[in-house]
């Protein structure tokens, strides 16, 4: 009887233990503190450190959508950001290319 009432404890325990996970995903933690290094009232080294656990809906909710740009973290915006930077590098070779032949022609007709 005792090794049947510590399972139903233990149940009872991690079905608490995911409902607050899932109250904490779903409202949102933040956690917030500096830590200062002085000497002789000298600040040497400042540490901020800002956390924030919440779900992934909960943090679009408030706007915290950072890493769906971010090409670390999402891949389609990696291929993105690479595409561009094609376009750009093209757009400047095409500028350079028009600049140094309207230089180039003056200079071959005073030839």
């Amino acid at each position: 009887m005792a090794i049947q009432q510590r399972s139903m404890q233990h149940s009872t325990q991690s079905a608490t233990l995911a409902d607050v996970l899932e109250r904490v995903l779903d409202k949102g933690v933040i956690i917030a503190g500096d830590i200062k290094i002085k000497l002789v009232d000298i600040e040497l080294l400042t540490i901020q450190i800002r956390l924030m656990i919440a779900s992934v809906d909960k943090a679009r909710e408030m706007g915290m959508d950072w890493w769906i740009n971010n090409p670390y973290f999402n891949s389609q915006a990696a291929a993105t950001q690479r595409e561009d930077e094609i376009e750009q590098l093209k757009q400047r070779i095409a500028e350079l290319e028009t600049s140094g032949a309207a230089k180039s022609t003056p200079a071959a007709h005073a030839l």
